[in-house]
């Protein structure tokens, strides 16, 4: 089996796994207790903090350990907006965040009687800066989040350009660098960075949160005596030992590293769309992280291609809403524009192998293949009749990607100028279907509620034949 979902978690890397092993002898016991033992975990808990925080290029002092990678960026999230309630109630982040800070976020507005405003990305997800220039103009806001590069499609934010207009504005920058922690340096201008250590080859069960000196910052949660008030309960010494060792070690490897990542997904971006008909590769081209690609396939269905990838020995990932975890869209593929079904994310683990992406572009056709509902995707279509010019493909209670597969059907058999109108219910199509007349050069001319007594998402989508 090969894993390709290292944008989920790396495996425990070797530096840090003979770290923990070390640790589980002299770091068991809590490290604010004055006998020996407690100052044996207290000595590897520090000499931990230094070395992560060397890495991040912050104080010791502005660092602690938490939970998660998930509990860093909630806890970010509720302690700065917290601690800058009385500046700003108003809480920006860009519209592909990670769900940890935008459900932090909401939860924050909510508590302190603000509201949440997403920045809007162009096509690759990457932030609009001068739409978020407007954003900070308009009201009081409390601070801004946006990633150090997107987790879903791999495109690097910019962070100095963002870090430079928050500081213009007297608002602090949370930054969820989780996406790149040990593969690439993040830039300098953030006020809270949250990270997780599963990401760079550290164990489960550890984040890092940092918080530059001078930031309003409150704990928005009962406070512990621990890590500064700001990570309740006791912090696992021989797991974080072990996550500062994996960092260490990884960035030291990290550019040359990075450079074969980035052959071996730039490989893999210019020869998917020639084996595979009807695919969309997502995310910047150039300006991304080394280690993520991400494709969609019209007309397939997001679980089935997981599946037939998984029986072909691969184990990837998808933001697909045609999935068996959720009937929506991914918010990052939303918010970019782009077709949502049939999406895979392939995300190299450290020790990736060219031999592995070459067997994977091999299977990859017959998996998309196996993946599509139909074989015969384009049958002959019925000769086109002059009228009416207004023709209606019924696709109401069909599920990701019958409706398009059905437009696809109908098309052929309409003559050139005339419009169908795609009636659906599923939540997907509002992306789907544009995204499917932009790939086949048809004209997509909006959609419709269908008015009431319809679900909340029924639509009715109007394409124009031109071809």
């Amino acid at each position: 089996m090969v894993y390709f979902d290292a944008a989920s978690g790396e495996q425990l890397d070797p530096a840090g796994r003979e770290a923990y092993l070390a640790a589980l002898a002299e770091g068991w016991a809590g490290p604010d207790r004055l006998y020996r033992e407690g100052r044996s975990a207290r000595m590897l808990l520090d000499a931990a903090r230094e070395a992560t925080a060397e890495v991040l290029g912050c104080r010791a002092d502005e660092l602690v350990f938490t939970g998660s990678g998930t509990s860093a960026a909630h806890q970010g999230v509720l302690g700065l907006a917290k601690g800058r309630a009385r500046a700003g109630r108003t809480l920006v982040a860009s519209a592909v965040e990670h769900s940890s800070v935008l459900h932090a976020a909401e939860l924050a507005a909510a508590r302190n009687g603000g509201e949440t405003v997403p920045a809007p990305v162009d096509v690759h997800g990457r932030v609009r800066v001068d739409s978020l220039a407007e954003l900070l103009g308009a009201a009081p806001v409390g601070f801004v989040a946006v990633q150090s590069a997107n987790h879903e499609v791999g495109t690097r934010q910019p962070l100095t350009e963002v870090a430079e207009l928050a500081a213009g504005h007297g608002v602090p920058l949370l930054v969820d660098a989780a996406v790149s922690l040990g593969r690439e340096p993040v830039p300098a201008g953030w006020s809270v960075l949250a990270g997780s250590a599963r990401k760079w080859g550290g164990p489960a069960g550890v984040g890092v949160l940092a918080v530059r000196k001078g930031t309003r910052f409150a704990a928005d949660w009962p406070e512990d005596e621990r890590e500064r008030g700001w990570s309740p309960g006791p912090p696992n010494v021989p797991a974080i030992l072990a996550a500062a060792t994996a960092l260490r070690a990884r960035s030291a490897q990290a550019q040359e590293v990075g450079l074969a990542h980035r052959e071996l997904t730039a490989l893999l971006r210019a020869r998917i769309p020639e084996l595979v008909p009807d695919v969309e590769v997502v995310g910047d081209p150039e300006d991304r992280v080394p280690h993520i690609v991400t494709f969609s396939c019209l007309y397939a269905s997001g679980e089935a291609l997981l599946l037939e990838l998984d029986r072909a020995g691969f184990a990837v990932s998808s933001g697909s809403s045609c999935t068996a975890s959720t009937l929506t869209p991914s918010h990052v593929l939303e918010a970019m524009g782009v077709l949502s079904q049939g999406n895979i994310r392939v995300s190299l683990p450290w020790d990736a192998r060219a031999e592995d992406v070459q067997r994977f572009l091999a299977v990859l056709p017959d998996a998309v293949r196996a993946a599509r509902p139909e074989p015969d995707r384009d049958p002959e279509p019925e000769p086109a009749a002059p009228g009416p010019e207004t023709v209606v493909v019924d696709a109401l209670g069909r599920l990701c990607p019958l409706p398009v597969i059905e437009l696809g059907k109908r098309i052929g058999g309409v003559p050139v100028g005339a419009v169908l109108r795609v009636l659906a219910d599923d939540p997907a199509a509002r992306l789907d279907i544009p995204a499917w007349c932009r790939m086949t050069g048809q004209d997509f001319l909006g959609d419709e509620p269908l008015g009431p007594g319809s679900a909340e998402a029924a639509r009715a989508y109007l394409v124009k034949r031109t071809h």
